[in-house]
């Protein structure tokens, strides 16, 4: 591949709701630009970004992929996200990594929630986006409304490049309105001047909608529409890729990936507004000694790159996917980690097409290239040691669905514990770990459909077969009243026996560590035996007598007892003391705690009652409502049970269709109600057997 330089390279992400045609639509690019020599399609497992096994068997995107074409003078390279919300993060790294971000709307379908959260991510980067209108050759396409919903939806910056004209429900042309040329397709996808558009089809009206969306960008320019001058060509080309760049313009182009009308004019328009990297200006950082600097896209300059993406592929090893911002990454070369001060020497460089990779010597900056082998992570920033820098690290969402894992054959779980640490490296929208009360082994991510994906992985990837099951809730046990009771043990079977003779005081307490004193006076137990009578307690403490639950609360106080010069030891004692605490547990009116959630959940305006309704039946304990920082949406702040949360996740997607989001967090434990501590016993006992 020709070497370039930032100012010829241009990085486009493709976002957008699920299957609004963000993989057909690189297809049609690459092989429209010459990279691929075959039009791949969704449905038949062959394309170029959906390569890994489960895309092809689910015929969905699931992964950010890469790929590149060379057009014009320029690499272009191209980042095809996933739309389903289960894999939110990819269109996260997909974002960071582009110069602009083509959003796709279905002309079919239309706008959806997918649509308007990449159109957010794109404007909380800072990054010039636009539409591309798809499947515009379906029957039951409508380029006139999604134009219209678009406009309505997202201001008035929206403006057609681009527009089908149709005659009776057909395509007869596209006409280009910055060229003003108007143009249909041949049998075999070649483009074919159709002459002056009817004048029905108000071609003016259009022209002069684009002509005045440029002249806000510029005075001059408004100066001379105001004046009743038309336009150049020129000066709309440039008006629009200024607006594009400062987001005071949302272009829009139609385009078919099926017979590719409109992908030979959507080339030609990357080519001609799209910004290079060199032109997307300065990229902030901080500096060593956390000064805000601003790195320009300079390759001689000293070298600093951001790790936006990490694969753990268990071929080639772990893959991280860079961006250069400055100077230039060669393989083999000592650099910085900013993020832990270690220095790591480049791996092997290469750029994909898909899952076809390429030999790279060296990645200039404004480039996007995958280093293998390398010990660096996602949102690490790599430098020169002469000008060490950090870069603004990515916020992927938080997990919000977990599942129980265990290995289906036993000596695996080594296994499952080493693949996992890979998988945490690539994906940050998961999380492992294990219950510190249950002792169960939790996988939390983003949805059904994300776990499910990283369990294939770990199957496909790592070799290793997972049992998956509803985590148990962390219940805890305690007591509500103070007893005095005594724990005796006696035992003689010839020759030394065993005595142990203790009687101690239990009471509730805020700790949740078992809180031990002694008060014994006149020796009745000798001071060597207390440190057993504690252990015996601690033991005891694991499990209760309810349903085996650990128990919290509890402060035991030893005041009497017994001993025999003899007979008496330690485990003696320790015995003892378990037989006190098992009687005293009964007869201080033992009760279960569950845990408590803070709950914070964010629905449109229209979903407040419902949410609300749910979460009386979920027995939440609302606290408060306020406006959302987004418009249109409400804050529900509420307390709620652990066990009643599990399936949120799922329930707030299907009741806001995707608009909505939560956030959980650990608040602290109360009494279970008394008429479900019999269902959780018996549930509990049958989750032992």
């Amino acid at each position: 591949m020709k070497n370039y330089d930032s100012a010829h390279i241009k990085n486009i992400t493709l976002a957008g709701h699920s299957a609004s045609g963000k993989t057909s639509l690189c297809e049609a690019l690459l092989f429209k630009a010459g990279a691929t020599d075959r039009l791949g399609k969704t449905l038949d497992g062959n394309t170029v970004s959906d390569y890994t096994p489960i895309e092809v068997a689910k015929k969905c995107s699931i992964y950010t992929a890469l790929a590149s074409y060379e057009k014009d003078g320029n690499k272009v390279n191209i980042l095809d996200t996933p739309g389903l919300f289960d894999y939110a993060s990819g269109m996260i790294e997909g974002v960071y990594g582009s110069d602009c971000v083509m959003i796709t709307v279905s002309a079919k379908s239309g706008i959806h929630v997918g649509t308007k959260k990449a159109y957010d991510c794109a404007v909380q980067y800072k990054k010039p986006h636009m539409f591309v209108v798809t499947k515009i050759d379906d029957e039951n396409a409508n380029f006139s409304n999604v134009l219209t919903n678009l406009k309505t939806e997202f201001g008035s910056t929206v403006c057609p490049l681009v527009v089908p004209l149709i005659k009776d429900n057909k395509i007869v042309s596209y006409y280009d309105l910055l060229h003003e040329k108007n143009y249909k397709y041949g049998a075999k996808g070649e483009r074919i001047d159709a002459g002056e558009p009817d004048p029905t089809y108000r071609i003016d009206g259009l022209l002069e909608a684009i002509a005045e969306a440029v002249a806000e960008t510029d005075e001059d320019l408004m100066m001379k529409f105001l004046e009743g001058e038309k336009l150049t060509l020129d000066e709309l080309a440039s008006g629009v890729k200024n607006g594009l760049a400062n987001g005071m313009i949302t272009p829009v182009v139609p385009v078919s990936s099926t017979n590719l009308d409109g992908a030979d004019i959507l080339l030609e328009l990357i080519s001609k507004l799209v910004p290079t990297a060199a032109e997307t200006g300065a990229v902030k950082a901080v500096d060593a000694d956390g000064n805000e600097v601003k790195v320009e896209y300079d390759v001689n300059a000293p070298l600093s790159a951001f790790v936006f993406k990490t694969v753990a592929d268990p071929f080639v090893g772990k893959m991280s996917f860079i961006k250069v911002i400055s100077g230039k990454l060669e393989s083999g070369k000592e650099v910085v980690n900013a993020t832990t001060g270690s220095t790591e020497k480049v791996g092997k460089l290469i750029t994909l097409v898909g899952k076809k990779q390429i030999d790279l010597g060296v990645a200039v900056a404004g480039d996007i290239v995958v280093a293998t082998k390398m010990n660096i992570n996602t949102n690490d920033t790599i430098c020169d040691s002469s000008r060490v820098v950090s870069f603004e690290k990515l916020t992927f969402p938080r997990p919000c669905y977990s599942l129980a894992v265990k290995a289906k054959s036993q000596g695996d779980e080594s296994k499952i514990s080493t693949a996992m640490q890979r998988l945490l490296e690539e994906d940050l929208s998961i999380s492992y770990k294990q219950d510190e009360t249950t002792f169960e082994q939790i996988l939390s991510g983003l949805g059904e459909q994300h776990i499910e994906s990283t369990l294939s992985k770990l199957k496909t990837g790592f070799g290793v077969e997972v049992n998956t099951s509803v985590p148990k809730v962390s219940y805890k046990e305690t007591i509500r009243k103070k007893v005095k009771v005594q724990g005796r043990h006696k035992k003689q079977s010839g020759g030394h026996g065993q005595f142990g003779d203790v009687w101690i005081e239990f009471e509730p307490c805020d700790s949740d560590d078992l809180v031990f004193e002694e008060n014994v006076f006149g020796g009745a137990v000798p001071r060597n035996f207390f440190p057993a009578v504690e252990k015996g307690l601690q033991d005891c403490m694991k499990k209760g007598v309810l349903a085996g639950f650990p128990v919290v609360g509890l402060k035991a106080t030893l005041v009497d007892g017994s001993y025999h010069p003899v007979d008496s030891s330690e485990m003696s004692f320790k015995l003892a003391a378990s037989i006190a605490f098992k009687e005293g547990m009964k007869q201080a009116n033992p009760v279960l705690l569950e845990p408590i959630d803070m709950l914070s959940v964010t629905v449109p305006d229209e979903n407040t009652g419902d949410m609300m309704g749910e979460l009386n039946k979920r027995r939440g304990r609302v606290l408060g409502m306020a406006p959302a920082n987004k418009k249109g949406n409400t804050t529900i702040e509420a307390e709620v049970p652990e066990s009643e949360v599990h399936d949120f996740a799922m329930l707030v997607r299907q009741m806001t269709r995707g608009r909505g989001e939560f956030t959980l967090e650990k608040l602290r434990y109360d009494q279970l109600p008394a008429m479900l501590v019999d269902d959780v016993i018996t549930k509990f006992k049958v989750e032992e057997d």
